[in-house]
């Protein structure tokens, strides 16, 4: 249909319709909501793929099983980004396939870290050394805030992008817990308040592979 069938069209509807004037537009400059959330997804899951590794290798030299839960929680986000990149253009159909399988991966993380913790918890070892536990979930907590962030900006609704949100609100209360747990290990000279925080992350996790489920 061209420029004059148009104009006759809107002139027939008799709403006062006048054709201003014609210009070529590059509909290169006008990315596509696709092409939007791709490059969105692309950005959170180099984050969270960053903070994974920096978490697990701090947690593990620290002894935390809180730092170590907040960084498997990193991957399991990392994943689920790229289950939503994957998804993205797809169906709704294929949509919630890829919500709900993001959702089955976080619930064995999370039953995985609680049986973790349940070991540590029986063959307690030496303490978390706190410093490093504060320092590297206040640098993840700035990482997770900057990621809730972008993902609100969007203003998607679509369940992938519903999934992605919840995970990083999740990772948000998270990291607050393990900064939590290094203070009360340094004043309590104890590492339960490690191993409590431990249990809430993957309790965590396990609310959000429910709510993940649930999605429509």
């Amino acid at each position: 249909m061209n420029i004059s069938d148009i104009e006759q069209k809107l002139i027939s509807l008799k709403l006062g319709a006048v054709l201003l004037g014609t210009s070529e537009v590059n509909l290169d400059d006008f990315p596509s909501e696709n092409q939007s959330q791709t490059k969105l997804l692309q950005t959170v899951l180099l984050i969270n793929a960053v903070f994974f590794v920096v978490e697990s290798l701090v947690g593990w030299v620290s002894n935390s099983v809180g730092l170590m839960a907040d960084g498997l929680d990193m991957l399991a986000d990392a994943m689920v980004y790229g289950l939503a990149l994957f998804a993205v253009g797809k169906s709704a159909k294929a949509k919630i396939k890829v919500s709900r399988l993001a959702g089955i991966f976080q619930l064995s993380l999370a039953v995985f870290g609680l049986l973790e913790v349940l070991r540590r918890y029986f063959w307690l070892e030496s303490l978390p050394d706190y410093s490093p536990m504060i320092i590297a979930s206040f640098f993840a907590l700035l990482a997770n805030a900057w990621c809730l962030i972008l993902l609100k900006k969007s203003k998607n609704t679509e369940s992938h992008m519903k999934a992605s949100v919840i995970f990083t609100s999740n990772d948000v209360i998270a990291n607050v817990g393990v900064i939590l747990a290094a203070v009360l290990v340094q004043f309590t000279e104890s590492a339960l308040p490690d191993l409590m925080v431990g249990s809430v992350v993957f309790g965590l996790v396990l609310k959000g592979a429910y709510q993940i489920l649930k999605l429509q």
